[in-house]
């Protein structure tokens, strides 16, 4: 399957205009209207059963939970940090469930709706922001890498793997994710620049939520970000990034098109960043209040709600259920997070090398020999 090469002209607004409104077709796909109304579009057609639907509504409203309860404990001191996805969870849930058993996801931060998807345990993507490891999970088990602070490194690594499945004969791809200011960065074109000179099986994914932390897309880029594709030779679609049913068409088109040596395909999804960048930031200070209750009018749970109603492919019953999972899991999450112990501080040596170099042993041991110095001290 070929994806569609979306050529039709946009304006964006000039910097310090009112925030940019959801663009109307054929520029941005859309399956299913803020409205939760059901749309077809000609070039993205999706079959998709009842029991599918109610499982991406699940996937919706357990990933919102546990971000929430995240963003909690970090509040109470509990993590160092959190990076929200709210708002963003359609983008991560459809791209996710796009994505074959052997695929490989290369996420930023943010991707815990990816994380969710691919069968990584919330608390070991916890783990990462608490300070206990890098992360807990299996990357290769998961086909979910772990997560890159970086910003735009990720996409190198992602093209690269990329290129080594290509080498090996594997019918399988990529998914690099990256946000609307990662464009910015060195990395991100030049990983584009190689997928595109050796066809490599890569889909970028770009969640465009507005921002780069306090910097407004406007200021960025002079054209939609979908657009810079056909600068390096791939095809480029926008999408609605708060409809999963859009998402999760376009994003299965392009990973299908990778798989099939058609190289890579640069995914805009178009959405919105509801929270903080992250709980270190203070969004207040460069966006107004009225930008954010316009897009909640786009909430992405909202609508696939409403559509399961309006369609009655789903009853109280059901809603209720998946609320008291919600519960279930946002307790597990407390739970589990107090209760994880403090690695000893010889934990950072333990995985450096598959096997602890001379050079290595030695800054171990010049470390213990400096702990073991406050032994007593203060007594």
């Amino acid at each position: 399957m070929s994806v569609p090469s979306v050529t039709t002209e946009a304006v964006d607004p000039v910097p310090g205009a009112a925030a940019p409104h959801l663009p109307q077709q054929p520029d941005l796909v859309q399956l299913l209207t803020p409205e939760g109304e059901r749309v077809e579009h000609p070039d993205y057609p999706l079959e998709i059963g009842d029991e599918e639907l109610r499982g991406l509504y699940r996937d919706l409203v357990l990933v919102r939970r546990w971000d929430v309860e995240a963003t909690a404990l970090q509040r109470q001191g509990e993590l160092g940090i959190w990076a929200s996805l709210l708002g963003q969870e359609a983008a991560q849930i459809g791209a996710g469930r796009a994505m074959a058993a052997d695929d490989m996801a290369f996420p930023t931060y943010r991707e815990h709706g990816v994380a969710w998807v691919r069968g990584v345990d919330p608390l070991h993507v916890i783990s990462l922001f608490r300070g206990v490891d890098n992360g807990g999970w299996d990357p290769v088990a998961t086909g979910f890498n772990l997560y890159t602070v970086v910003i735009g490194a990720q996409t190198l690594h992602a093209t690269g793997y990329a290129m080594g499945l290509q080498r090996d004969g594997a019918e399988t791809a990529t998914l690099a994710f990256l946000g609307d200011g990662a464009t910015s960065q060195g990395e991100v074109n030049e990983a584009m620049i190689w997928a595109a000179s050796f066809s490599a099986p890569v889909v970028f994914f770009c969640q465009n939520n507005q921002y780069a932390i306090s910097v407004p897309l406007e200021r960025q880029s002079r054209v939609p970000l979908y657009q810079r594709a056909a600068g390096f030779g791939f095809p480029g679609v926008r999408v609605d990034g708060n409809d999963v049913l859009a998402v999760l068409a376009v994003t299965r088109a392009a990973l299908q098109a990778a798989r099939e040596g058609q190289g890579p395909t640069f995914v805009e999804a178009f959405t919105y960043r509801m929270g903080a960048h992250t709980t270190s930031d203070d969004p207040t200070r460069y966006r107004l209040a009225s930008e954010l209750e316009e897009w909640k009018l786009r909430d992405p749970i909202a609508r696939v709600k409403a559509h399961l109603s309006r369609s009655g492919t789903a009853d109280q019953e059901f809603f209720d259920a998946v609320e008291a999972e919600a519960d279930e899991l946002a307790a597990r999450i407390r739970k589990g997070t107090l209760e994880m112990p403090d690695p000893p501080g010889t934990a950072m040596f333990d995985r450096v090398y598959a096997e602890q170099t001379p050079h290595l042993a030695a800054q171990q041991q010049a470390f213990e020999a400096y702990q073991a110095s406050f032994e007593g001290a203060g007594s």
